[in-house]
């Protein structure tokens, strides 16, 4: 079952190696790109100002370009770069496990999809052995122009 690949931690080094391997390429490349990343698993220092933290949403998109991109560097299993933020453009170190990069994104195009939920004591998703092949055929079933797929 799915749940039970995404969930374990040897997906989830998996998908670690992977995102350090394409954000490698990306740099030596020069390539500038964005990702999408879990938000709680992100931290600034210097911490940012509360109304500027609390305008991020649980997963936030930051842009790697300019001297965001220059600041860049990975370490050991976390992503730094250095960013401005709010009107003030307040500068802050942020570090990003790359684990909680869900996407990176290259030309508003998603060029890697991180699917592993590395923690331990998340909720299980509450799918039953066939209820997604159920799902999935209701609603092939509920357009009428697919009826004629169906054999007699």
């Amino acid at each position: 079952m799915l749940y039970d690949i995404i969930k374990s931690s040897s997906f989830a080094k998996l998908m670690e190696n992977h995102v350090r391997e394409m954000l490698i390429y990306l740099f030596e490349n020069d390539q500038n790109f964005s990702i999408l990343c879990k938000i709680e698993s992100v931290t600034f220092d210097p911490p940012l100002p509360k109304i500027i933290s609390d305008e991020f949403r649980a997963m936030t998109l930051f842009f790697l370009a300019g001297y965001t991109f220059e600041s860049a560097r990975i370490e050991e299993d976390i992503l730094i770069f250095e960013a401005g933020f709010g009107q003030e453009n307040i500068g802050s170190f942020v570090s990003v496990p790359l684990l909680s990069v869900v996407q990176v994104i290259i030309d508003d195009a998603p060029a890697f999809v991180n699917l592993a939920l590395p923690r331990e004591g998340i909720a299980p998703v509450n799918i039953e052995k066939n209820e997604g092949v159920q799902n999935s055929m209701s609603t092939f079933l509920s357009n009428p122009e697919n009826q004629k797929f169906l054999k007699k």
